[in-house]
């Protein structure tokens, strides 16, 4: 029998940090736990891969060459509740409280015994995972799994790319709120994308098109024009 505890050994980790030799270091330990484990090296990547793949937590070096860690965090909290467990040389207060108040939920300071680093890990994601947000979103006669990257509308699966399924998902995770052009972009596609408001638009069409969406007439996808969109509630 599987105990809720042990599920938390199966969650998925994030690991962002410029230094290749670090990754290698967190993944062969974090793996010796039984955790699956992703990695990104930027802050770009960060925020792609955490809203690609939907992980459990992310750990994160304040350090990184495209911006800071904080901005990594910020970004993060404009549409997602991700813990993030910050790993850095800073040991001042000043650069913890930042990072806290940023939305961080702990700081381990370099360099740190792997024990602690663990022990702090399993204790951010027992306090998850009594808040986590559902796996499976089901919005009328539209039913979305995050872990299978599946949309299933009327019992047909949609068949939608890996963007198509984030852009899905990020809409459907705030069903029946706005969601603007400039949050949309810089979670789906990173910050180097805010200005792309028409290769959103292509996307959104696309996603439009396998939902059985009318944009003069809309059931699912909402344009605010110059905004963003909102995605019915059921």
């Amino acid at each position: 029998m599987v105990e809720p505890g042990d599920l938390l050994v199966t969650s998925r980790i994030l690991i962002v940090d410029d230094e290749a030799p670090i990754r290698r270091f967190l993944r062969v330990a974090l793996e010796t736990e039984g955790y699956i484990v992703s990695e990104a090296a930027t802050a770009h990547e960060a925020v792609a891969v955490a809203a690609r793949e939907a992980p459990a937590a992310m750990i994160l070096d304040m350090g990184l060459p495209d911006a800071d860690g904080i901005t990594v965090i910020e970004k993060l909290r404009e549409w997602s509740h991700l813990p993030v467990l910050v790993l850095s040389v800073r040991s001042d207060d000043a650069g913890k409280i930042a990072a806290l108040d940023a939305g961080a939920q702990d700081y381990v300071t370099k360099p740190f015994s792997t024990g602690e680093l663990l022990a702090r890990l399993r204790g951010l994601l027992r306090d998850y995972t009594r808040e986590a947000a559902p796996a499976t979103l089901t919005l009328g006669p539209l039913q979305i799994d995050i872990a299978d990257h599946r949309a299933i509308l009327e019992g047909e699966n949609l068949n939608l790319t890996r963007k198509e399924f984030d852009l899905l998902w990020l809409l459907a995770s705030h069903a029946g709120r706005l969601v603007t052009h400039d949050m949309i972009l810089k979670a789906i596609w990173g910050p180097a994308h805010t200005e792309d408001s028409q290769y959103l638009r292509v996307y959104i069409r696309h996603l439009r098109s396998k939902l059985g969406d009318d944009a003069a007439n809309p059931r699912w996808i909402f344009t605010e024009p110059g905004i963003g969109y909102r995605l019915a509630d059921g």
